[in-house]
């Protein structure tokens, strides 16, 4: 059993021996794992491919390195030798974590979850062929040809989407048989992925009913066993979009429909192994299917809410879970709601984020801002928060909350 399960004690950072976490990716969600280590006295290094992201503002060291290149993670992992390494965006070289893995180096929740996660086509065919979970029809494609035949055995509307991308970038939708538009639809997807793949997955269309990420962590249990345990499932919609606008928890879904959410929750967390959260996305359409979509071996952005619902947020989950320490199945306190804030404008230095003032005034709001340098067209820059007596007038406030926001 690797030396940080179990260790019941906490350390003073920066001094001795300190438990130290090195954060591959410095974003909005990484910035909420840094505070929760932090809390702890946990030591924390944050990596990014660019200076001052989010999580960086509240780190002990940081490093701006290509993330993709394997001896540039390697050597940064060997300088700082940190106890759990841990991924919070896609584009990292996972060469670099199986190797730093097999020499002993604790990726969370492992070099092989974050490999199948980050690639669209490795997991869709863990999830539908190796786990056999419900999924949407799917077909794969390496050039403008193959995209146009995978588009006809899929059928049409359908959805073409990069091999590595996250947050919706990259996606197209080709509504009817058009090679031109296929063809185009092809070259947007490869032109947004991350990395230099040219493999795309096209998926079926489905009109959804709603959305649901299953928060799903594993932890040590009392008896050195793994116990894998889900968060009340969050509900979530896009708005015609490809990345979240709202989130809510709890749902007000029926219990057959959240369990079979959650079982689908389990089920990918239980094949992908390790210690730590995942946030697994399901899928509710109109005519009654749940099916599995994707998931994050990592917090994720709709669970932004549970900083506002939970005992305990996804944050603080996978800072425990990672660490060792026990995690009681936080209740839900609230309903809450969140909606992301994005941009408009493109290459804002130092940005002006207004209108707080007034999105505060309404009680029980919330509103955090991530403290990116610089922004880019529909770029993710703060998140309100809002908690009601019901689901509706959490959702209220924050809606209202979030009409006065504006950055530039």
């Amino acid at each position: 059993m690797p030396m940080y399960m179990k260790r019941g004690y906490l350390t003073t950072p920066m001094f001795g021996k300190s438990i130290k976490i090195l954060l591959l990716g410095g974003g909005e969600l990484g910035k909420e794992v840094a505070i929760e280590a932090q809390r702890l006295g946990v030591e924390v290094v944050v990596v990014d491919r660019y200076d001052w992201a989010p999580a960086m503002h509240v780190a002990h060291r940081r490093y701006v390195i290509d993330m993709l290149n394997s001896n540039a993670v390697k050597a940064v992992v060997e300088r700082e030798n940190p106890d759990a390494i841990i991924p919070e965006v896609e584009a990292i070289s996972y060469e670099a974590l199986e190797e730093l893995e097999a020499r002993g180096y604790f990726v969370v929740p492992n070099a092989r979850a974050v490999r199948v996660a980050m690639n669209r086509v490795e997991l869709r065919r863990f999830a539908a062929e190796v786990l056999g979970l419900p999924t949407t029809r799917y077909a794969f494609a390496e050039n403008p040809d193959e995209a146009v035949e995978a588009c006809e055995k899929v059928g049409y509307p359908c959805l073409i989407k990069p091999e590595m991308s996250s947050s919706g970038h990259g996606h197209a939708k080709v509504l009817k048989p058009s090679t031109t538009a296929v063809k185009e639809a092809y070259s947007y997807a490869v032109l947004h992925a991350r990395g230099k793949s040219r493999r795309v997955i096209v998926e079926e269309f489905v009109n959804l009913e709603t959305e649901f990420t299953v928060l799903t962590y594993r932890y040590v249990g009392d008896s050195n066993n793994v116990v894998t345990e889900t968060c009340e499932p969050v509900e979530h919609w896009r708005y015609g979009k490809y990345h979240y606008v709202e989130s809510w928890q709890p749902s007000e879904k029926s219990k057959e429909v959240l369990e079979k959410a959650r079982e689908i929750g389990i089920r990918t967390a239980e094949g992908l192994g390790g210690l730590g959260i995942f946030g697994v996305e399901v899928f509710l359409t109109k005519d009654g299917r749940i099916l599995f979509s994707e998931v994050a071996p990592r917090p994720h952005d709709t669970g932004m809410v549970t900083m506002a619902s939970q005992e305990l947020s996804e944050f603080a989950i996978h800072v425990r879970a990672v660490l060792g320490l026990p995690v009681p199945k936080p209740r839900v306190l609230t309903p809450a709601a969140s909606i992301a804030i994005y941009t408009d404008a493109d290459n804002v230095w130092a940005p002006r984020i207004s209108g707080v003032y007034e999105a505060m005034m309404i009680s029980g709001v919330d509103v955090r801002v991530f403290g990116k340098p610089f922004t880019y067209r529909d770029r993710r820059m703060a998140v309100v928060l809002a908690r009601g007596s019901t689901v509706e007038e959490a959702l209220e406030k924050a809606r209202k909350a979030a009409s006065y926001i504006a950055i530039g």
